[in-house]
């Protein structure tokens, strides 16, 4: 199986040089390659899977519009921050990203995320959970489009069985993608341990109907 190619976006060299250390350590992926801003990194053909992208980058780029190019691109997205302005992180969280980690993360809890994200996979963590929950445009946990749908049918009263009729997948894969949105809940603080929990966060979150609502 071929390693995850991750790339950095930071304009700092020795953070850059801190992360290939990191990446070269690890197994399963390899260090593509540094980039000190995302216009440098994507005017090249696609040669990184992952990439690791600094929040507060010096030529003042927005955090969201730097994802949405990465993603374009075709690479998923982990962020980098220091601690910066809650406004460059809500701006990173509305984006897909696959989550937000402290540069300040203690090594062995930095390359976990890191090969997380490698697997896809997403890493709730503090700075995360913090701006789901202060921003008003983004109450919602960050699922993806096959986690909603999975979400608003199982919720609205579906067993996983008929969650995979209706989407045409795999009852193995639905369970798979319940187990995820359970996680990701529960790291975020908010319970979904039980099918009745799971409909709540689904109406508090915007995935499921809510009575009488149209």
């Amino acid at each position: 199986m071929s390693p995850t190619r991750i790339a950095i976006v930071d304009d700092h060299e020795l953070v850059a040089m801190a992360v290939q250390n990191l990446v070269d350590t690890a197994d399963g992926l390899e260090f593509s390659r540094h980039a000190t801003s995302v216009t440098e990194l994507v005017r090249r053909m696609r040669d990184t899977d992952l990439v690791l992208l600094d929040l507060s980058l010096r030529d003042g780029t927005d955090p969201g519009e730097n994802v949405r190019q990465i993603r374009d691109w075709g690479a998923e997205v982990l962020v980098l921050t220091s601690g910066e302005d809650p406004y460059l992180v809500r701006s990173a969280s509305r984006a897909e990203v696959l989550g937000i980690v402290r540069k300040s993360t203690p090594r062995k809890a930095l390359v976990g995320a890191i090969l997380a994200a490698a697997r896809g996979e997403l890493v709730p963590t503090t700075e995360w959970a913090s701006a789901l929950d202060t921003d008003p445009l983004l109450a919602a946990a960050p699922l993806t489009f096959r986690e909603r749908e999975v979400l608003s049918l199982y919720a609205s009263g579906l067993g996983a069985r008929g969650v995979a009729a209706q989407l045409f997948i795999s009852e193995n894969t639905v369970n798979d993608h319940l187990r995820r949105i359970r996680s990701l809940y529960h790291r975020l603080g908010r319970s979904a341990a039980t099918k009745v929990e799971l409909y709540q966060r689904g109406i508090e979150d915007g995935y499921v109907q809510a009575p009488g609502r149209e």
